[in-house]
This record gives structure tokens, sequence and C-alpha cells, in this order.
């Protein structure tokens, strides 16, 4: 992982890395389907990257097919975190409105803001349980298709094969996280650009954490 730092400047080192950005930026913009095409597109890129070519790939409209399945997958594990947030979320808000009529009883309104903060917890730890797995089930997802992604214990113990190679994964996720959001913060159309850096980041970050794993899951 000695590498992974320059998950931040890899892109610019393609020549053409400027227009690529644009155009996958610029097709992101169409729901789902854009998305879709620049997960694929990241995919694209970090196959270059195992053949030890370090420039970003070609940025058209053909990486959709390669991006769904990771998206089915990633769509799959953020409406269980959800799910699990509403376990709490609900009931806390069900025990608020029936307190909202006359006069309130202290204990439930109690229980009902201590609902609200439990499912408030539990997607905020889920949200990062699922980032760290990210690099695993993407991986897993890529070389064996939904089902392989979707089998929790060999994602778990990939993670687990290497943690701070995990740990560090997911750390450089949630930077390139707060990269794709600069665009949009900024001025709005600048994530056309700043998304589909972040995804190129995404590529650097996974390949790093596919040599950094390949080899020691069975440890």
């Amino acid at each position: 992982m000695e590498r992974i730092t320059e998950a931040f400047v890899w892109p610019v080192r393609d020549t053409g890395w400027a227009l690529k950005l644009v155009i996958i930026g610029l097709i992101a913009l169409i729901p789902i389907i854009g998305w879709i095409n620049g997960i694929g597109w990241m995919l694209a890129s970090l196959d270059r990257l195992r053949s030890g070519d370090e420039r970003l790939a070609a940025g058209n409209f053909t990486h959709i097919g390669r991006g769904a399945r990771v998206f089915v997958v990633e769509l799959i594990y953020a409406l269980v975190v959800v799910a699990l947030g509403l376990i709490f979320y609900v009931p806390g808000i069900l025990i608020a409105v029936n307190q909202s009529h006359g006069a309130g009883n202290p204990g439930l309104i109690a229980l009902a803001i201590l609902l609200n903060l439990a499912a408030l917890g539990v997607v905020a730890l889920g949200s990062l349980v699922y980032t760290f797995l990210l690099p695993a089930a993407i991986l897993a997802t890529d070389a064996g298709g939904i089902a392989a992604g979707l089998r929790i214990g060999a994602v778990v113990r990939r993670s687990r094969a290497n943690p701070i190679n995990t740990l560090i994964a997911g750390l450089m996720l949630i930077a390139a996280s707060f990269v794709s959001s600069i665009g949009a913060i900024a001025c709005g159309i600048g994530v056309i650009f700043t998304a589909p850096y972040a995804l190129a980041m995404q590529a650097w970050i996974i390949r790093s954490f596919e040599i950094g794993t390949t080899g020691r899951q069975s440890e």
C-alpha cells in the first residue's frame, strides 16, 4: 500500500485526462445509467493499472454493462444499511407522532428521541463498515458477478486478511468521496469534473487493496 497516496495524482499522468474526465462526468449526469457507466469506467481503468498502464480508460458510453453488476451490489448493501436504520427510526417516529397529540408522556418522548439517535448511529456505523468492505466487494463482484459480491463471508475474510490494508483503503475512499463532493460545494457544475476524478482515485485505491490482499486470504 506504499503508493496508495498516489491515487490523488495518478489520473493527471494521462495526457488526455481532462477530456476523459469531462466526458465521463457529462455522461454521469444521466440518472442512474450515467453513474453505472462511471463505475464501469472505473473498473476499466483498474484493468489498465493491472497491466501496468497508468492511463485512464477511454471516456465513452461502453462501460455500462460492466458497471451494472457493481452498481446492483452497492445498491443492495446500501439498502441493508438503510433497513437497519429504519428498524429504530420507524418506531421512534410512530411514538413521536403519537405523543404529539395532547400532553405527551416524557418517558415515551425520551424513548422516541433515543430511537432516532440510535437510527442515526446505526446508519453512520453501517455506512462506515460498508465503505471499508467496498474494495473487497467490488473485486468479488467484478470477478464472480453479483452473487460473489453478496457473499458477505468471503468479502469480510478478504477485508480481514490485511486489516491495515483495509483501513487505509477505506480512509482513502472517504477522501475520494470528499473530492467528489468538492465540485458540488464549490460551484455545482464542477461535479462534472470532480466526480469522475474520484472514480479514477477509486481505481488506484482498489488496485492497491488488491495487491495488498492477494495471496493472504487463506492465512
